[in-house]
């Protein structure tokens, strides 16, 4: 009886063996033990946005662009409602003073301009046309971007936003 014990605790475990091998490989073959992070992961948002609802024309290439003031600076930003976080180029991260160290750069996401890697960064306010959001979350991409993006980060935190033909409104 101890014998049968001894080889069924054996079986089971060459068993599980097996499964953790195969589970292993298959992980290496599919990449999903390679960082492919589109998002970061951050805390809850602290505040609501508040302000007045404000107005962003359409542009003539058919974008929605904007003065956005990023940390009381004013930076050109295309609304992307596909967009997860605001993203800034480099250079306009360096012109408001956001300077990720190299070790920053640990995430990577996908660009039109293929994988470009990123810094996670919180700026202090976001205010579009009126409407401002508080410690936003963000990203500083080293390339890959023609100029920033105000993403869902920002727009997720307004009570709503509504695209016309020709202007989207933001409600804080």
């Amino acid at each position: 009886m101890f014998r049968s014990a001894v080889s069924s605790v054996a079986v089971v475990g060459l068993a599980l063996a097996a499964s953790l091998s195969v589970a292993f490989w298959m992980n290496r073959v599919t990449g999903a033990d390679q960082a492919q992070a589109a998002t970061p992961v951050f805390a809850a948002p602290p505040s609501p946005a508040r302000g007045e609802p404000a107005q962003v024309l359409k542009g003539a290439d058919g974008h929605f662009w904007a003065d956005a003031r990023i940390d009381g600076r004013a930076v050109p930003v295309m609304i992307d409602t596909g967009a997860s976080v605001v993203a800034l180029t480099l250079d306009d991260a360096r012109r408001l003073g956001v300077t990720p160290n190299e070790a920053d750069f640990v995430q990577v996401v996908r660009t039109a301009s293929g994988p470009a890697p990123a810094a996670a960064v919180r700026l202090a306010s976001v205010t579009v046309a009126g409407a401002e959001v508080r410690e936003v979350e963000a990203l500083v991409l080293k390339d890959g971007l023609p100029h920033s993006l105000l993403g869902m980060s920002y727009l997720g935190r307004l009570s709503g936003f509504e695209a016309t033909p020709s202007a989207l409104t933001l409600r804080p």
